[in-house]
């Protein structure tokens, strides 16, 4: 009888415990393995994997310093069952700065914006035209926004940033069930590495192949911008920034402001110093290597030539004053006073580079009209 059992009964039981597994493993789907490659070129603060059924969304530097990580499984069903699941594509979003803003008009879904903290500060007339409509409502500001009203929109997703991993206004939020994801393109160090992040938002709205043909034609054509540059005879020199609180900032020879003037192919002079944010230096010390430099861009928050000279009457001695060779792009501004660069420059470091190209050589864009920067005037 023992021998019976044994011979027929353990095949079925085989059977059953095959059939048994496979059922768990398709519910258990989030330990399979990836199934497309990541395709994050430039980008060091985040990944994406796929796997067969949802698609992990993996924030590697969601702050500065950070030493912890934020995975987010993205689905089109939602799974209580799993910390951190996020249905996609997201219906409604609420974000925090305005670099999040062109990459939503760039992928077209703008309209899926509901809340914005500062709404004045937003310069795009498509995005201000949905703030005058009142489908963005205005949310506070974003050290303290108005936690009221964005539980009442309750945005299926909301995007934020934060300088470290102590922010209670966001713990305050996912108590009540609404995923914040930190976004940290502005910690990237290359002008490509922070445009990518277009692929983050692509990949919430299921829109990745579009978040990946608009990234690759921003990347062809700065990459061929900077070939042109190449062709220039001469190289100018340049200096950046200007004084706030007797203290000039400039940027540090590796950090992304200073790569868009080596591939504009100029000569900064801070280029050889180490460090990937801002320097902090005082007048004399700028003034002493600086002061023959041909051109100067981003003086501070001056207007006008005139506002820059009563500021401080050494800033009269540099050759880039006496020449009139200063530019800004302080004076690109939108309705309510935002400025074009600080919402638009991370998204499109191609414009960026084209900018800086027109000013260091003017030869060899022609037919190309500033985006951002202007000259004092």
């Amino acid at each position: 009888m023992k021998l019976f059992l044994l011979k027929y009964l353990t095949p079925i039981f085989l059977l059953f415990l095959f059939f048994s597994c496979k059922d768990n493993q398709n519910k258990n789907s989030f330990n399979e393995e990836n199934t497309v490659k990541n395709t994050i070129k430039y980008a060091k603060g985040f990944d994406i994997q796929h796997f067969k059924n949802y698609t992990k969304l993996i924030i590697k530097a969601p702050y500065q310093n950070s030493k912890e990580t934020f995975e987010y499984i993205l689905t089109d069903s939602l799974d209580k069952e799993h910390l951190n699941t996020i249905k996609t594509p997201l219906q409604s979003i609420v974000v925090t700065s305005t670099t999040h803003i062109p990459m939503l008009e760039l992928l077209g879904v703008q309209d899926k914006l509901i809340g914005f903290p500062n709404t004045n500060y937003i310069s795009s007339k498509k995005t201000r035209l949905l703030v005058d409509k009142g489908v963005i409502k205005e949310l506070g500001n974003e050290e303290s926004i108005n936690t009221e009203l964005l539980l009442d929109l309750q945005p299926d997703a909301v995007i934020g940033f934060s300088i470290n991993s102590n922010n209670k206004m966001f713990t305050v939020i996912e108590k009540f069930g609404i995923p914040v994801l930190l976004n940290g393109d502005w910690l990237e160090e290359t002008p490509l590495g922070r445009a990518e992040w277009i692929k983050f938002f692509g990949v919430l709205f299921n829109k990745e192949s579009e978040a990946d043909s608009i990234f690759k034609n921003i990347e062809k054509n700065y990459l061929n911008a900077k070939s042109i540059a190449l062709k220039a005879k001469n190289v100018p020199t340049i200096i950046s920034g200007g004084l706030f609180k007797d203290i000039w900032n400039l940027p540090a020879g590796n950090s992304f402001e200073a790569a868009f003037l080596r591939d504009a192919n100029t000569n900064y002079l801070w280029k050889n110093s180490s460090g990937k944010g801002s320097l902090s230096l005082n007048i004399e010390n700028v003034f002493e290597k600086g002061k023959n430099a041909d051109l100067w861009i981003s003086p501070s928050y001056y207007k006008t030539i005139e506002q820059l000279k009563n500021a401080n009457s050494i800033y009269a001695e540099f050759k880039a004053f006496q020449h009139h060779n200063i530019f800004t792009f302080v004076n690109k501004r939108g309705e309510k006073g935002g400025v074009l660069y600080f919402e638009l420059a991370p998204a499109r470091p191609d414009l960026v580079l084209k900018d800086i190209i027109k000013i260091a050589h003017p030869d060899l864009l022609k037919d190309y009209e500033f985006t951002f920067y202007e000259k004092l005037k």
